[in-house]
């Protein structure tokens, strides 16, 4: 999925934001890969654990709020079943083992540095839910208000997909809107984003800074898993466009790196930093572009598309050309053009049987109220 429209490289970097520096006050979300925890023959290496616990300290000593967002419980458990399982059951067990074995390895590393932590589990469907996202935030609010270190990662125990490493870089980007970030940092194990894959190509190019809408992310993001680890640059190129539709700057970065977290946070140039979009949006509407998972595809046309990106229109009836998937009345729908570019998504006024025997019609055909699929109050505008 991509955000945004495309723009050159070479056309930004004139206008590009600074990285800055965070203020007293400031909170910050570091997320850390299990690429970068796991240790050779299986399991968690202690190491990793205390540098990234030394990593998170220093900043809530420094006055940054911060929350730890991390994989690896699938990889702390899968020694104690005998190696990594592949199907879905075995996953969810590894994760429940693994869990447990990763949250004391937390514990015991943060209570040795003086600190408190506190595990958060959540789900897509807890962050599909308005009030149960609200929630959400009041509770990382509290903690971090309070001084206690939130852990988070999604409960894979009882997630119902597949588990796919990587998933948690999403995550990432929806806490730091839960908690109204100033800065997202993926710990990963590379420099940062690379137009080439290093692995293949010896002087392959480091991008230093790069808007969230360039296309060289897309092209970066076309390449598959490549090099950062197992949920591959996909996940952190959509990580950080989530992100930058939050207001919040990302720097993804090497997770072995020396001080790397608090060169992040000093502003200083280290790894790739994705700028923020210009305007944030509303609580309301990131929790509908990202908190609540689409449940089908509305196409629209031409004169529509144009309606919707550039006259702040709500979406009628008149200019869908086409819908797929069983939403209901209420469900997010994503929205694209007849060309196949996303523009935007939006929660329906009306079902995916109802959208289907509309579309294409004028209000004038149909009995008042009937035309209208989305209302601009409920839609959120991700190109342009």
């Amino acid at each position: 999925m991509t955000f945004g429209s495309v723009i050159s490289c070479s056309s930004l970097m004139t206008t590009m934001p600074e990285r800055r520096a965070l203020e007293s006050g400031d909170r910050l979300v570091v997320k850390i890969g299990s690429s970068s925890l796991a240790q050779r023959g299986g399991g968690i290496d202690p190491a990793a654990i205390g540098r990234i616990a030394d990593h998170v300290c220093a900043q809530w000593e420094l006055g940054h709020p911060t929350v730890l967002v991390t994989s690896g419980a699938v990889a702390a458990g899968s020694p104690a079943l005998g190696g990594r399982p592949t199907e879905l059951a075995g996953l969810q067990v590894a994760a429940a083992v693994g869990q447990v074995r990763l949250m004391e390895r937390y514990g015991h590393a943060f209570s040795e540095r003086g600190w408190v932590a506190g595990q958060v589990l959540l789900t897509k469907d807890i962050l599909a839910s308005r009030s149960q996202y609200l929630h959400a935030r009041s509770a990382l609010d509290r903690m971090l208000s309070i001084g206690v270190i939130p852990i988070v990662n999604e409960n894979d125990t009882v997630a119902v997909e597949e588990l796919r490493l990587g998933d948690n870089d999403r995550l990432a980007a929806l806490v730091s809107h839960l908690v109204g970030a100033e800065l997202l940092v993926l710990l990963t194990d590379t420099n940062g984003i690379y137009r080439n894959d290093p692995r293949k190509v010896d002087d392959a190019e480091l991008l230093d800074a790069v808007r969230h809408t360039d296309e060289v992310l897309d092209e970066v993001a076309r390449g598959g898993k490549g090099p950062l680890g197992s949920g591959g640059v996909a996940t952190k190129v959509a990580a950080a466009r989530m992100a930058a539709w939050s207001g919040v700057p990302t720097i993804i970065a090497l997770a072995a790196e020396e001080d790397v977290v608090l060169r992040a946070a000093r502003g200083e140039d280290v790894g790739t930093w994705v700028a923020p979009h210009h305007r944030s949006l509303s609580a309301r509407k990131l929790w509908i572009a990202f908190g609540q998972p689409a449940s089908g595809r509305i196409t629209v046309d031409a004169g529509a598309a144009d309606a919707l990106c550039h006259r702040g229109s709500s979406l009628l009836a008149v200019g869908v050309v086409g819908c797929t998937g069983e939403f209901g009345h209420g469900d997010a729908v994503e929205v694209y053009t007849d060309d196949g570019a996303m523009i935007a998504k939006g929660v329906t006024a009306m079902d995916a049987i109802r959208t289907a025997a509309v579309m294409g019609r004028r209000t004038t055909e149909l009995a008042e109220g009937d035309s209208l699929v989305i209302h601009r109050d409920n839609l959120v505008v991700l190109s342009g």
